[in-house]
């Protein structure tokens, strides 16, 4: 067995003063860092992150968005608020993370197994190629992008894991639903979700 981290979009935009923060991503990123650093090279055979990174999104950018495909501008590519957040990326920088996954250019694209490296290598091909067959996955949100990933792992035939306190959720509601889901999809859940109304 050989197992890996998937870091989902821990940003600034998805953080407390972002375009569409959630409550609690500040402290989930520092959290994520402290859990990065100390896990490089022991529990994880490799650490990978995934960025948002839209240039057009289409009808996924909206100024009336729903909140649920449809959103306000965020994570434009090479923008401020497309960066990872300071809480965790000096984690990010100092080697612990192997490699950095970029979705959403062209798409809505809410998980990272959308994403692809910079020179255009898919995540599951990437996790493949490294005969990982484990995957935890962390980040923001619970209801969002944390649970499309963990559930296209699934689908690519990982055994996933969703650390539920290193995550951060828009809402109860959504949360608890997405939670359902995973269960339901066979994806295991430890822990407790973040969610601050």
């Amino acid at each position: 067995m050989r197992r890996a981290l998937i870091v989902v979009d821990v940003q600034k935009d998805f953080c407390e003063g972002g375009s569409i923060p959630v409550k609690g991503g500040t402290d989930r990123a520092r959290a994520i860092a402290e859990m990065v650093q100390n896990s490089a090279g022991s529990e994880y055979a490799h650490i990978v992150a995934t960025r948002d990174h839209h240039i057009d999104p289409g009808d996924h950018f909206s100024d009336h968005p729903d909140y649920q495909n449809s959103f306000p501008v965020h994570c434009v590519a090479s923008s401020e608020g497309s960066a990872f957040h300071p809480n965790f990326a000096p984690a990010a920088a100092s080697g612990a993370v192997d490699e950095v996954f970029y979705k959403g250019a062209h798409s809505a694209s809410k998980s990272g197994f959308e994403g692809s490296t910079a020179d255009g290598t898919p995540l599951a091909d990437w996790l493949h190629a490294r005969s990982v067959s484990d995957v935890d996955v962390v980040g923001i949100a619970t209801d969002h992008c944390v649970k499309a990933t963990a559930l296209d792992g699934a689908k690519a035939g990982f055994a996933v894991r969703v650390l539920l306190d290193y995550t951060a959720g828009v809402a109860t509601d959504t949360t608890d639903h997405a939670i359902k889901e995973l269960r339901q999809a066979g994806v295991a859940l430890t822990g407790t979700p973040v969610v601050i109304d």
